[in-house]
């Protein structure tokens, strides 16, 4: 978590658009910092507090950023200024985004809080705070532990950027089966800051404090820097000496962990399903032949295996499953170490190999009958040869696998369709995990395997008396793998019931696992007065989580309606920001606030974006509002114009191709009174190669009831009003992504980027990118040749063929009446990664956009960067 400040550059202009410009921290003082974790159960409940001083003369925009697991719900964010609390409310996301936009109409404000990295998300917030006040930021979440490979995990991020007075982590656990084992460090803390982790385990309870004094804090004796970036991990694990498992029973809910100890592994019959498209050229095939090497090195010797690898032609290692023998294993792992990577990817005829196999050993009954079937699917791209409609592939998965056997897909990289794995893989009792790509792929892949590598039981069935229990969570579970665990909640229908029969029926891997107990209930606030382990109805709010999350991750069509009904009412009653909901803070204006208005937003994805509103009009409240944001259109490159449509969950690309210094109108809403061209540069001369490349290195934006224009190059922008100018060299700003957000007042926000190029270099040089924010904002008539898109538009694509290019098909597009030849490809978005972007699959579409724009590119040739002509 950090907090940093912004301000406007611009103070004689009515603050009518916003410049987001992240500046010094000097004159705000982070004071305390305090991360209190308390756990029951498993359960994690976190209250993050973070308070900070406006030492300036004038006020300041301060902003709170936390990072949070992703599996947690956010319960609860508070925010206090000088002395006055404002708290939260969690409502239906449509509701709350239909009060959203009823306060940008009328000159009030929201903002954004967004997924980023592997295992977390960025919360964020901002606040205008005066001269000499302070504010306290208090967040709340909550959370399941997860058991992977023999142990929970709680992961505090902590990035306060500044020396801070008070720091302090705490965190209390209680498990009433006892601790195991523990431990608690830091990715930052130094063998002398090691001393200051300070804990004390006893039989059920553990407390773990980190409290470094601002001087311990220090890089260096004497300088600002601190110490204290990364984090704070606490590892730990229960003891499990009951083969039934805990049960407990608290205020009419009950929970049961089910892990026992001890148990001998089950054979497994294993494929593993190998992409060896184009796509997977380089240092991804790489890692992934170095992954299954180590992999295979694993399988016992009563597993059985096969190995299927694909493009658009389907291969195997041996058309049927073999026994993982010292001596198969080695001829395996010489073929693993000749797969090359080419053509098109057809996932749908690899999984369908994949089953044949697994079908044709089972009928044979080569393997033993209480063995347990796996396919494992490593892919980093979308099917685009074969069957290549997700749906139809995941009904014909599902059909074929019959539920007997389970799928588990590795989406590799940032171009996989993870959604369509994920849905996929739980359709197929199993699960799915994105492969980031790094130095460090290769042991992802290898920790995945471990957690699926020794199955334990299977056909896990846990009973509990029908007049006696409802509403109960998942309660059948295809395996329990070794080092995880299950966990079934449910309610009572008497809350005053203290015992109950619970059975457990399952396969072990030589006879039937069955085992049965009572239940009883536990006098907790007698048993356990000190009251700091406890917080509130934790089995109440644990089977609400548990509960949702499941409800969430329905699979079919048929089962979503209801699950989703069902799982907005428990958010609401629960106060759970999910999905389905919006957490929505309003807090009532003050003199001193009138020109700066209040920030955040909740959205899903896997990227932080903060971003900030200003406007000038009167706001007799401002709104705080957790909730999606939609992200429309973009020109970057050379040029390359990308529209996004996530309606369709897709988008569509096109190039302009025309001489440097042609102006071209991008945007025009004469409704609205907002208008943006850009002019193309070129590079600084010719290449060897003869080509001719043009970026857009000026924009010029107007919003005409203002009078406000703005000019920006890649040297400097400027803001001109009634008269008056202000100019502002990206040089003078210390934002590291040089990223530029504009927002027009009641209106849409456009992103501007910087692209560095090295000034030694002989023919490149710094351009811009352009990108649209909330772009339904504007009028129906807005036009131009981004500005047309932004209302959406209908197609269809049909007949997908080879292309040129492996790994890029083409196909036909009906759009506008008409019937084109499209290729599927990918475009680069810089918005949330400037340096590297991220790729984005479109279609793309030739000859200037020709079919797809309306008229010809010519036709947005304008003579000057403000003109309309």
């Amino acid at each position: 978590m950090y907090v940093h400040v912004s301000l406007s550059r611009f103070l004689f202009l009515p603050l009518c658009l916003s410049l987001f410009l992240h500046l010094s921290l000097s004159q705000v003082e982070v004071y305390s910092v305090k991360v209190a974790c308390k756990v029951a159960s498993r359960f994690a409940h976190t209250v993050i507090t973070s308070s900070a001083l406006n030492k300036a003369n004038s006020s300041q925009e301060v902003f709170f950023e936390v990072d949070l697991p992703k599996t947690a719900f956010i319960t609860n964010f508070s925010m206090s200024i000088q002395g006055q609390t404002y708290t939260g409310e969690v409502k239906e996301k449509e509701k709350a985004k239909k009060q959203y936009e009823k306060a940008v109409s009328t000159g009030q404000t929201a903002g954004l809080v967004k997924a980023s990295g592997r295992k977390m998300e960025k919360f964020s917030v901002s606040v205008n705070i005066a001269a000499n006040s302070n504010v306290t930021f208090i967040l709340t979440y909550e959370e399941l532990l997860q058991r992977k490979l023999g142990q929970y995990e709680i992961m505090t991020r902590v990035k306060p950027k500044q020396l801070v007075q008070h720091f302090e982590i705490v965190a209390d656990i209680y498990e009433p089966q006892g601790i195991a084992f523990l431990d608690a460090y830091g990715t930052f803390i130094s063998n002398e800051l090691l001393p200051l982790v300070e804990k004390t385990v006893t039989d059920k309870k553990a407390h773990i404090s980190f409290c470094p004094t601002m001087d311990q804090q220090r890089k260096c004796p004497g300088c600002d820097g601190t110490l204290i970036d990364g984090d704070f991990l606490i590892k730990y694990d229960v003891n499990r000496a009951e083969t039934l498992g805990d049960i407990q029973i608290v205020n009419g809910y009950f929970v049961h962990f089910f892990a026992p100890p001890d148990l001998p592994r089950v054979p497994k019959n294993v494929v593993f399903v190998i992409d060896r498209s184009g796509s997977m050229a380089g240092n991804k095939m790489h890692q992934t032949r170095e992954a299954m090497l180590t992999i295979l090195n694993d399988l016992h010797e009563d597993d059985y295996f096969g190995i299927v690898t694909f493009d658009h032609v389907i291969s195997t290692w041996k058309g049927s499953l073999t026994k993982a023998t010292t001596e198969n294993v080695s001829e395996a792992k010489g073929f693993v170490q000749t797969i090359q990577q080419s053509g098109y990817t057809d996932i749908n005829g690899a999984l369908m190999k994949a089953v044949d196999i697994m079908m044709k050993d089972k009928q044979a009954k080569k393997s033993t009958e209480r063995s347990v079937s796996m396919i494992i699917l490593l892919t980093d791209g979308m099917p685009n040869s074969g069957v290549s409609s997700t749906p139809q592939i995941q009904k014909n998965v599902h059909d074929a696998m019959g539920g007997n056997m389970s799928l588990f897909c590795l989406g590799f990289g940032n171009d996989v369709d993870y959604s369509f794995l994920d849905v996929m893989s739980r359709q197929n009792q199993g699960l799915a995990r994105r492969i980031y790509e790094g130095s460090d792929a290769t042991v992802q892949l290898q920790g995945f395997y471990k957690e699926v590598a020794s199955p334990l039981l299977s056909e896990v069935d846990l009973h509990y008396p029908d007049n006696l229990v409802n509403s109960l969570t998942n309660s059948h579970y295809k395996q329990l793998f070794n080092g995880s665990e299950i966990v079934v909640a449910g309610r009572l229908t008497d809350n005053s019931l203290d015992n109950f029969l619970v059975e457990v029926f399952a396969k072990g891997p030589e006879e039937d696992f069955i085992v049965k107990g009572q239940a009883s209930a536990q006098e907790w606030d007698i048993l356990y007065p000190e009251q700091e382990y406890i917080f509130g109805d934790f089995t109440e709010r644990l089977w609400a989580y548990l509960t949702i999350q499941q409800l969430l991750k329905t699979g079919t069509a048929e089962e979503k309606g209801n699950a989703t009904a069902q799982a907005l009412e428990m958010s609401l009653q629960y106060s759970f920001v999910t999905p389905l909901t919006s957490m929505v803070v309003t807090k009532p204006k003050t003199e001193e606030e009138q020109e700066e208005p209040l920030i955040a937003d909740k959205g899903e994805g896997e990227t932080t974006r903060i971003q900030k509103f200003e406007w000038a009009s009167p706001q007799p409240n401002r709104i705080l509002q957790l909730e999606q944001s939609v992200v429309d259109s973009a020109v970057d490159g050379d040029p390359h114009f990308m529209i996004e449509l996530p309606e369709q969950e897709d988008a569509l690309c096109f190039n302009i191709d025309d001489r440097p210094g042609t102006i071209f109108n991008l945007v025009r809403d004469q409704l609205a009174g907002i208008l943006v061209n850009g002019q193309t540069i070129g590079d600084k001369k010719v290449a060897p190669d003869g080509k001719v490349n043009a970026y857009f290195g000026r924009f010029g934006i107007v919003h005409q009831g203002l009078g406000v224009r703005l000019e920006v190059t890649t040297h400097d922008i400027t803001v001109s009003q009634d008269g008056k100018q202000a100019k502002l060299l990206w040089s003078d700003t210390v934002t590291k992504d040089r990223s530029l957000t504009v927002t027009l007042r009641d209106s849409v926000r456009f992103v501007v980027i910087l692209h560095k190029v090295w000034k030694q270099h002989p023919y490149h040089q710094d351009y811009l990118g352009f990108y649209t924010l909330d772009s339904h904002l504007l009028s129906p008539s807005v036009h131009g040749l981004l500005g047309q898109f932004y209302h959406g538009v209908q197609f269809e694509v049909r007949d997908m063929r080879p292309g040129e290019e492996p790994e890029k098909p083409d196909a036909t597009m009906l759009v506008k009446g008409q019937e084109l030849t499209v290729t599927r490809g990918w475009q680069r978005d810089f918005r949330w990664d400037v340096k590297n972007g991220e790729n984005v699959p479109c279609w793309f579409i030739h000859s200037n956009g020709n079919g797809l724009i309306d008229g010809n590119h010519t036709d947005y040739i304008m003579s000057g960067l403000f003109k309309t002509v």
